[in-house]
This record gives structure tokens, C-alpha cells and sequence, in this order.
């Protein structure tokens, strides 16, 4: 899955809440939310792509998942938050290089072996992390530690970023071949952006293997890049970016301009981002994993950097002016997203509402973002019912269909498309507020699945209403218009 990551500490958020959130960018996947309730959480896991079985433990927690429709090629849950508020967004697809991948060789099936003739069963992989690893944490640090054990034991078929969070800290691990992999926690006052490379820039490997206040990896890690010469930093200065990732010239059109502009951004004072002299630019290898930003940021921050299409720039594909740059970088907001989420804990309300999972499906620049209460045992059937086939009761298709209709006829639709994610946005908030307001002063937080009804019924209101203006005015547009006053 070629997707997009933003962590936002604590300290670096308006409303001191951390937030993880990912573009989920598949083939059109045709994606749903839902809860997981711990019956129906299976004991025994087996995988589609890898073949491979696993025993899960009992006593699982319930969760809400983005599963696929379509599960011929397995659950592919993306992200989820349970009931003990820890989230879980997976995955981020990144890099790696020869060095690492012929060091410790991805966990591939096979269904017959070239050399030995046998079966070979792979590893696991984002079809299968969340539903393996979510049900079974109380806090983002223990997800770290239950992954990367389960990395040891049954390896990966590819490359993976993974972020875990809590009310209290995030953290993001990546793989490293086929059984190894490294953690850190986000800095509090910090934001990461995550653009399909590998990403940690700086790694504390007497920490990681010591007391693991702030880094965790695996238990070899050490001798491995030892043994396979893989250290190719000039300083004492551990940089597993360099040691582990990628600096291919694909890199260079298709993640690091993603990481410029998200820096741009959001700290825009703290390095000079464009001009002859730039600290960096849209094909620099050293972007920082982690930065401070120049303000708090929000949720609509991170919904508006994760649908940018490089706007202000001359990348952007949809400017007017005939560039010979415009388009030649991919965006962040893509059109294949299947569903994006941002996966909030706050800590300024009390834990039963503390969860709030802000939820879009389809292209990003043409969406609006909803926020749902997780801790409760039913989606409504807005963002839960969903099908294969195109329909307009539900949030999916919906956003699908606003999308698709708005892009060819971008100069005379945008208009219609901010009015419509501003009139989502400024709902969802009133409604959140009184929502909370109202069972705070109760106590009575089975309101929960009041609230996520009125919110879904809101977005069902001003989502139709959307595609109904987008649909007049794109068909003014169509190619077999005709006046006889044409003439």
C-alpha cells in the first residue's frame, strides 16, 4: 500500500490529545467501519496471502476496524482504536535496500519452493497486523512489544511502518527485513511525516537495548548490522535511514516531495523550503522524520495536509498555468485512497469518550472527514453497511462519487467541494461539543451511540447535498452538450 503517516504528539496538538492518521492508498479498495466485539474475534488467525496460522490469546478487547468489503484477499483492517483507547494505524508500505533484504530475506509464500519443491508459508503482513495485534494491547508500548515479537517469530513478506498510540505516547515502529525491526516514541512536542521510505533519521541503540525509555528493536540488532556490514554512516551518529532505507531515484518523485511539502507545512519558519538555497526540497534524501511545528495543530490540519495536491506550488496538477513541472510529483491526496483516519486519544474529557476515530473514504481532495465515537458496540449502518456495488446510502460510495465527478471539472467544483467540507467540519465540532457536554453532565455514556447517529445522519445530509450540486455542475460540462444558439 503506497499510503501517507502524520504522528502529532501530545504537546504538539491544539487540545493536548495525540493523533495518528494514514492514508490507506490501495486499488479503490472498497473499505467500511465497524466494531469488532471479542466473539467475534477469531482464536486461531489464518492469513490469505502468507497462508500462515496463528494462535491468538483469549480474552481479546473489542475494536473498532476499516476492513475490506471484498475479503477474498483478506480482513485488512487498516487502523482501529479499542477499548482500552489504544490505537493502531497499519500500514505504512516503505523502503529498504539490497544490503538488508539479502541479510535477512523477506518471509515470502511460496506455493513450491524452486529449490526444495516444498511449501513455503510467509510472514505476516498488513492484511493481517491489526487484527493480530490490536484485540491484545493496553497501551501503544505494549503494541510495540507484541509486534516485534510476533516479527521475530513469524517474520514479514514486506517492508512496514506501524504506529501505535495511547492518551500518553506514540510510537512507530518499521521492519527491517524479514525478522528484524526497530521503535521509537514520538517526541511530545513533535509531528512525523511518513512518506512510504523508511523514516527514523536518529536511533539510541544503548537505550533500545537498555532500559527502552525511548527506542526498541530487536534483541540482535546490534550484531546483525555488525555481522552484515550494514553501517554506512560517516559519524558515531546511528542514522538507520541511511543504514536500512532507500535513496533511489523513484524516491525522488514519488515519497520525498510528500515529506517537503508536509514540512513546508507545518514549519515553514523552521528551514527555508524553497529558492536556490533551500534547506531542503522536494527531492532531498535528509527531511526530517520528526520536527516542531510553528503552531498547535488540529485535526483539520491533518486532514488538509493529508488531501494536498501540492497547492501553492508548481507541482500542483491542477493549476491553470501550463507548467512543465505541474504533476511531475505524486500527490499526498491520491485518488485511489480507500479510507483515511485519524486516530484520536484525548485527555481533556473523561476515558469512556476520550476516543474519537475522524473517518473519510475515497479521494481525499474531494472529502469531508466525520468523527465517531469508538467505545461503543455498533457503527451506524451510514459507514458499516457497506456494498460492492455504487450506492448513495452510504459514506462510501458517496465520497467516491463526489470525487469522480469533481476532478474533471476541478476550476468549477472546488468551490463546491470547500463549501461542503466546511459545512462538515464546523457540524462534526458542534455536534462533538455537545455531545460531550451533554454526557459529561449526565455521566451517562451510553449517549455514545446517540451522538454517532446524529453525526452520521448530519454527514448523510451534507453529503447528499454535495453530490447533488457537484452532479449539476459537472454535467454542464459534458462533452455532448449542445445549443442550437452554439452556432
Amino acid at each position: 500500500m503506497a499510503c501517507t503517516t502524520i504522528l502529532v504528539g501530545k504537546k504538539a496538538s491544539n487540545d493536548g490529545s495525540t493523533m495518528i492518521a494514514r492514508n490507506d492508498d490501495g486499488s479503490f479498495d472498497e473499505k467500511k467501519l465497524i466494531v469488532v466485539k471479542p466473539k467475534d474475534q477469531p482464536k486461531k488467525y489464518k492469513s490469505k496471502i502468507a497462508h500462515l496460522t496463528v494462535e491468538l490469546p483469549d480474552n481479546p478487547l473489542s475494536y473498532t476496524a476499516s476492513p475490506s468489503v471484498d475479503n477474498k484477499k483478506g480482513i485488512w483492517a487498516a487502523c482501529g482504536i479499542n477499548s482500552e483507547n489504544v490505537a493502531m494505524t497499519a500500514t505504512e508500505t516503505i523502503t529498504s535496500n539490497a544490503r538488508v533484504q539479502g541479510a535477512d530475506p523477506l518471509v515470502v509464500y511460496s506455493k513450491k519452493d524452486p529449490e526444495t519443491g516444498k511449501e513455503v508459508i510467509g510472514g505476516l503482513g498488513e492484511e493481517d497486523f491489526v487484527t493480530t495485534v490490536l484485540p491484545y494491547i493496553h497501551s501503544a508500548r505494549e503494541g510495540v512489544k507484541r509486534l516485534g515479537g510476533m516479527l521475530e517469530k513469524y517474520g514479514t513478506y514486506e517492508n512496514n511502518g506501524i504506529a501505535f498510540s495511547d492518551n500518553n505516547e506514540i510510537w512507530w515502529l518499521e521492519t527491517i527485513g524479514g525478522h528484524h525491526w526497530i521503535a521509537a516514541k514520538v517526541k511530545d512536542d513533535e509531528y512525523v511525516i511518513m512518506p512510504n521510505q523508511f523514516g527514523l533519521d536518529h536511533f539510541d541503540l544503548k537505550d533500545a537495548l537498555g532500559k527502552a525509555e525511548n527506542y526498541m528493536c530487536s534483541a540482535d540488532l546490534k550484531e546483525f548490522i555488525e555481522k552484515y556490514d550494514l553501517d554506512t554512516n560517516l559519524s558515531s551518529e546511528f542514522n538507520p535511514r541511511r543504514i536500512f532505507g532507500s535513496h533511489d531515484d523513484s524516491d525522488h518523485v514519488y515519497n520525498t516531495p510528500r515529506g517537503w511539502y508536509m514540512g513546508r507545512y507545518f514549519s515553514p519558519s523552521k528551514y527555508k523550503w524553497d529558492g536556490p538555497d533551500a534547506d531542503f526540497t522536494p527531492e532531498s534524501d535528509n527531511i526530517p522524520w520528526s520536527m516542531k511545528a510553528d503552531w498547535k495543530i488540529t485535526v483539520e490540519d491533518v486532514k488538509y495536509i493529508l488531501s494536498s495536491y501540492y497547492q501553492g506550488t508548481p507541482f500542483n496538477p491542477y493549476s491553470k498555468a501550463d507548467l512543465p513541472t505541474k504533476g511531475v510529483y505524486r500527490p499526498i491526496g491520491v485518488n485511489r485512497t480507500g479510507v483515511m483516519a485519524i486516530l484520536q486519544i484525548r485527555n481533556n474529557v473523561p476515558k469512556e469518550i476520550a476516543a474519537l476515530e475522524w473517518i473519510c473514504f475515497g479521494a481525499n481532495p474531494f472529502n469531508a472527514v466525520l468523527p465517531i465515537y469508538t467505545n461503543t458496540d455498533r457503527i451506524p449502518d451510514y459507514l458499516s453497511k457497506v456494498t460492492m456495488d455504487a450506492k448513495t446510502d452510504n459514506f462510501y460510495w458517496t465520497s467516491r462519487l463526489i470525487g469522480a465527478l469533481a476532478d474533471p471539472c476541478f476550476g468549477s467544483c472546488i468551490q463546491l467541494i470547500e463549501r461542503y467540507q466546511h459545512a462538515m467540519a464546523n457540524a462534526s465540532r458542534k455536534i462533538v461539543n455537545e455531545s460531550d457536554e451533554k454526557m459529561i453532565s449526565s455521566k451517562n455514556f451510553s449517549l455514545i451511540k446517540d451522538a454517532n447517529i446524529r453525526l452520521c445522519k448530519m454527514a448523510e445530509r451534507e453529503s447528499t447535498k454535495a453530490l447533488t450540486s457537484v452532479l449539476a455542475e459537472s454535467s454542464k460540462h459534458m462533452k455532448c452538450g449542445y445549443s442550437r444558439a452554439d452556432n
